[in-house]
């Protein structure tokens, strides 16, 4: 069942590539949407009974194709799965321009498709070219498809995509190369269980660097950064939905795999930096959403800040901080995706985004929409008793605590930074609601109205998955936990 979850995305994308330029814009959504479905089922039918697949690939190379789920990636091919069909839906009423629906949607499937295989890989160099599979759909999908009105904003992002991204693949190439020399075997089960054991010190802190700077541009942790908003502002609303909920899942999840648990004592070593570039990340977002102009790019920042408290925790070592890294990382990629579909369905309403234009009140003229809006926002800035609170504070507690080996000190003022950069989530997302949700704008001037029932249908359930997320946390966690034994318990 898992190798059809990889196999059925990846033969429906490439005959939408390959044949169905003639297909009509719904039959083409219609298609991925269907293939994203029977996808979501494939993986969990594979999750629950514990499917894998394994034999060799390159045998003069040690390559093999070994792919199964636990209760680390199996969430995240579900979030993969469901995400891209709430994307595919979105191309109902936001036709794609620069090219043929489908292409895009076909597109959509590679992403899809190398992103279950990402979530699945137990080999090391697997995973490596599973990860690279995705991002060149991502880059079409950029660069093709993206906002036609500033072309050479366009082709900037495309350039600085493959530039930061390339730069972090030859990084994580390196990093899986060396490990797997050293080590006699690319098997992320083994690695695991030996934990850097005969590495030696220097060769495990070379690994980790290597590993952890070249995953730290996918996730992206500052400094490193710079190529998402730009990237986001450009994308179509389906490429946004998959860059915050998947690509980004992915950099995280391979720091799960690779550094934190093959090379614990050299990523020990790291962990402070890490954790001191994800807190300058918090604030930093935090302080350009309180003054974007640009209400997608504004959530793209606000990316930056969330996915800086997943650095944190995971920089903490302790199982708690990195349960709580991989509950953040869900729990981002369900609300990112909600307002990356929101925010693009309205700026395709409005023709712009600007939010130092009056808007209508969309709690009069669109309240379904307005409603879903303030759910997205209050969830982002850590409303207790929805998703984005637990990953998030609980991260600050596991810094306050981090494991052995780790300057204590550090941990705690980075804490304490993350903590103000949370009240500065508080203070944007209150922002964007005041312009938007409760409007300045003459409502019969401005026409606010309910954005497509195709748009509505995928953000209601989204929205549903924040309330259910932040409720009942222990769904996930329960699931989570005992596949972190293998991970950060030894």
């Amino acid at each position: 069942m898992i190798g059809l979850a990889c196999v059925l995305p990846l033969l429906l994308g490439a005959v939408l590539l390959g044949g169905g330029t003639e297909l009509s814009g719904r039959v083409a959504a219609r298609a991925g949407l269907a293939g994203a479905l029977a996808t979501l089922g494939l993986v969990g039918v594979a999750w629950g009974s514990g499917a894998v697949v394994d034999f060799p690939w390159l045998p003069t190379l040690d390559l093999r194709v070994h792919l199964a789920l636990d209760g680390i990636s199996g969430p995240l091919a579900v979030l993969a799965a469901a995400v891209t069909a709430a994307a595919c839906l979105t191309t109902w009423s936001q036709q794609p321009r620069g090219g043929s629906s489908a292409t895009f949607v076909g597109c959509l499937m590679l992403t899809l498709a190398g992103a279950v295989a990402t979530f699945a890989a137990r080999d090391a160099l697997l995973f490596v070219v599973a990860f690279e599979l995705v991002l060149v759909p991502v880059w079409v999908l950029i660069t093709r498809f993206g906002d036609d009105r500033d072309p050479q904003a366009r082709r900037e992002a495309g350039a600085r995509f493959v530039l930061y991204t390339g730069l972090g693949s030859t990084l994580m190439l390196l990093g899986v190369l060396l490990l797997v020399s050293r080590a006699g075997t690319a098997d992320l089960g083994a690695l695991a269980a030996t934990g850097g054991q005969g590495l030696g010190s220097t060769t495990q802190l070379l690994v980790a660097v290597l590993l952890t700077l070249g995953l730290a541009v996918k996730v992206p942790v500052w400094p490193l950064h710079s190529w998402l908003p730009l990237a986001h502002t450009t994308a179509p609303t389906a490429g946004s939905m998959l860059l915050a909920a998947v690509l980004l899942k992915m950099g995280t999840y391979g720091l799960v795999r690779l550094p934190l648990a093959t090379v614990p004592d050299g990523f020990a070593r790291v962990a402070p930096v890490l954790a001191i570039c994800g807190v300058v990340g918090i604030v930093w977002g935090g302080l350009v959403c309180l003054v974007e102009r640009e209400l997608k790019r504004l959530v793209a920042w606000s990316s930056i800040a969330h996915m800086g408290f997943v650095a944190l925790a995971l920089a903490s070592g302790s199982d708690t901080g990195v349960a709580a890294a991989l509950y953040a990382n869900i729990a981002h990629g369900v609300i990112s995706a909600l307002l990356f579909l929101l925010v693009g369905a309205l700026k395709q309403q409005w023709g712009d985004d600007d939010l130092s234009r009056p808007r209508a009140a969309l709690r009069e003229g669109a309240p379904a929409t307005g409603l879903l809006l303030v759910l997205g926002f209050a969830a982002g800035l850590g409303l207790p008793g929805l998703a984005g609170f637990w990953g998030e504070v609980v991260a600050v507690v596991a810094a306050l605590d981090p494991a052995a080996g780790r300057p204590a000190t550090v941990f705690v003022v980075c804490a304490v930074v993350a903590a103000i950069g949370a009240a500065l989530g508080a203070a944007y997302s209150l922002r964007v609601l005041r312009a938007v949700w409760w409007g300045e704008g003459d409502a019969g001037a401005d026409g606010a109205r309910e954005i497509a029932r195709t748009d509505l249908l995928p953000a209601a359930l989204l929205g549903l998955a924040v309330v259910v997320l932040g409720l009942v946390p222990g769904l996930l966690l329960a699931v989570t936990e005992p596949a972190l034994a293998g991970v950060v318990t030894r």
